[in-house]
């Protein structure tokens, strides 16, 4: 009888490896992602890095599934999801956000931002971290800052150099009041419109323009159905990756560690690969046929907004805006 016993110790074994790997393999949670843009975007850069971060850090427990060119729905309604638990976590800018936390609005303001460095400094100094507290109470987790970039005009009739040219331009813009009350300003009749349905509205004329920066500009192909880009930096446009509360929850303390400082080496490729598109792709929209005005009016465009910023006053504060403004 002794025999067997090596063959039946071996089986044993055997059946014991078998069943660890069985539960390693169901210990592996997938997490869904999703953003707007292409996987080349800055914003498929931004998820890339937070995924291989989140791998690494959880020893593979956790895995990315990337659902990128809005193959989930616009931004608004990935968020929608994110709030109900039917998605794990979405790349956006904050465009549609403010529907969701009024508090973030804010930043949206035209103008409001001198450069990168103003901007940057800003959403990770107190007043940006501030605002990433009152997610929870909305049933949102933000795990932290991200970026789209300055946001510039493209539109199909004409250069834009200053406010009036713009005026009477059927220009699409996100679902964001603060925008949209900006942009009237300058003459625009602002279309709101989903991202994903924005190529095709250029293509068939339904709109003469929209606005977006440098990078969305790039990755979205718009040179092929846009003749004109202006340099307007008329609203900087942060982006966040945010968290369903479902899927936060069941995090371990350490795994929260994990995905937060994920979140940060996110922001920071994100903004690196916005920095690469500001420095290269004006010229390679140029070679793609797009007219580009560099001598932008930005005074006679500030001058415009002048009754817009009394009404964002009454809505933010004149202190905060002021905030904002004076951090060096």
């Amino acid at each position: 009888m002794t025999f067997f016993k090596p063959t039946l110790s071996r089986l044993a074994l055997g059946m014991t490896l078998a069943l660890g790997l069985t539960a390693g393999a169901a210990a592996q949670t997938i997490v869904k992602i999703g953003y707007a843009t292409t996987k080349e975007s800055h914003y498929g850069v931004g998820s890339t890095v937070f995924c291989d971060e989140i791998e690494k850090g959880t020893q593979n427990r956790y895995k990315c599934q990337q659902f990128p060119s809005s193959a989930l729905g616009g931004e608004r309604e990935m968020t929608e999801a994110v709030q109900l638990g039917t998605l794990d976590i979405v790349n956006t800018s904050t465009g549609p956000i403010g529907n969701f936390v009024p508090e973030v609005k804010i930043v949206d303001i035209p103008f409001l931002f001198r450069d990168y460095d103003h901007a940057r400094k800003v959403m990770d100094g107190p007043i940006g971290q501030d605002i990433l507290g009152k997610f929870p109470s909305k049933g949102i987790i933000a795990l932290g800052w991200t970026e789209n970039g300055f946001r510039h005009m493209t539109n199909n009739k004409r250069p834009i150099v200053k406010p009036a040219d713009a005026a009477g331009l059927k220009m699409r813009t996100m679902e964001n009041k603060v925008h949209m009350d900006g942009y009237r300003t300058f003459g625009i009749l602002p279309t709101p419109m989903a991202f994903p349905e924005l190529f095709g509205a250029l293509q068939q004329g339904t709109v003469d323009g929209q606005e977006n920066p440098i990078p969305v500009i790039l990755a979205s192909k718009f040179a092929q159905v846009q003749k004109h880009l202006s340099l307007t930096g008329h609203v900087y446009s942060p982006a966040l990756l945010l968290m369903s509360p479902r899927t936060w929850t069941k995090l371990t303390d350490a795994d929260k560690k994990v995905f937060t400082d994920a979140a940060k080496k996110a922001g920071a490729a994100q903004r690196k690969k916005v920095n690469d598109d500001e420095n290269t792709g004006i010229a390679q929209l140029e070679k793609d046929g797009m007219t580009v005005v560099k001598a932008v009016d930005g005074a006679a465009f500030r001058e415009a907004l002048t009754p817009a910023y009394a009404s964002y006053a009454k809505e933010f504060g004149a202190e905060n805006i002021k905030k904002i403004q004076d951090v060096r």
